[in-house]
């Protein structure tokens, strides 16, 4: 004896077909979204404005600005932490665009290899 499914629970070929369109639908949608994302430029600063970095949407570091006033060759360290700072700054701007768009579209599911 087969058990039967309720009318529109099926696994039928129509709605597999219409899945696998709106699948293919998110991903277009995706990778224009990321295609708009990488295009970006994203800003951050450390120390008050010290230190801006300017962060590509593929997060690649495009450029850095320095406040002559922090440079003191007697503390390199605090230059450098207020770098670091500043770009990782800019990546988490990255990054955060980036889930909030992707959430957008996805309405919250998880897809390998899309994200």
């Amino acid at each position: 004896m087969k058990a039967r499914l309720p009318q529109g629970y099926g696994g039928g070929a129509a709605s597999r077909n219409d899945m696998i369109r709106k699948a293919q639908k998110m991903q277009e949608e995706l990778m224009k979204k990321q295609e708009e994302i990488s295009a970006m430029e994203f800003n951050a600063t450390a120390g008050g404005g010290a230190v801006e970095v300017t962060v590509s949407g593929d997060k690649e570091l495009k450029s850095i600005k320095i406040d002559p006033e922090v440079i003191n060759p007697d503390d390199a360290e605090m230059l450098e932490d207020l770098i670091v700072a500043a770009v990782n700054e800019g990546l988490r701007k990255v990054e955060d665009l980036t889930n909030q768009e992707m959430e957008k579209i996805s309405g919250g599911l998880s897809i390998p290899g899309l994200l």
